[in-house]
């Protein structure tokens, strides 16, 4: 076994007791730190493949902002777990049913895939035609600033109108609420702002 496979064991089955451990863990807390655990490997496994670039969004994004954020809310809530997995029993025919659906799509979709003629996997090669040689961040940055930099734009502005649309259609102007306003806290003026009393010794306000 060459060092490759060793560091590629080393990573996949974490990977695989990871993903197990999420879904069955009866606490969400301990499953969380599970999934932590297999984007772990998985960051490890993309490593490997010269995707350090996309190891790194796995460290960054999700184990580093997801997954804590994950943690928080489920350590902040006080949810009642137990009577939660109460009415379970009784949604598990369902649940097999749909495992088998999703089985049978996986067995067809990974049946019909064939490699072309001379094509080899561990032939092919590292990075972008047009960043081949280049680093795979290099590659990356390539395709996103350069070939596609109009599309990578557009990308970014359908966003910025989904965030602003959603915070438009969530704002709820209430009028039995008492606003901040800025600007006249700034103009108040002092002396009509603040009242001295003389209280006298002995006597409350």
């Amino acid at each position: 076994m060459s060092v490759f496979d060793f560091t590629f064991f080393l990573f996949a089955i974490p990977l695989i007791l990871g993903g197990i451990g999420t879904v069955t863990a009866r606490n969400p807390v301990h499953a969380v730190l599970w999934m932590i655990l297999s984007f772990l490997s998985g960051a490890g496994l993309m490593v490997l493949l010269g995707a350090e670039f996309v190891a790194m969004l796995l460290i960054i994004v999700y184990v580093g902002a997801v997954m804590v954020l994950f943690l928080f809310v489920v350590m902040m809530l006080d949810v009642d777990f137990a009577e939660l997995r109460a009415g379970m029993a009784q949604f598990l025919p369902l649940a097999l049913l749909i495992g088998l659906v999703l089985l049978m799509q996986l067995a067809m979709a990974f049946g019909t895939w064939e490699l072309g003629g001379g094509v080899s996997l561990l032939d092919a090669p590292a990075g972008t035609p047009e960043g081949a040689g280049a680093h795979n961040t290099a590659a990356l940055g390539l395709l996103l600033y350069d070939k596609y930099f109009l599309l990578f734009q557009v990308a970014g502005l359908i966003l910025l109108v989904a965030m602003i649309g959603a915070i438009v259609l969530t704002m709820r102007h209430r009028k039995d609420i008492k606003r901040q306003d800025i600007l006249s806290q700034m103009y108040r003026d002092p002396a009509k702002a603040v009242e001295l009393k003389d209280i006298k010794p002995g006597q409350g306000l």
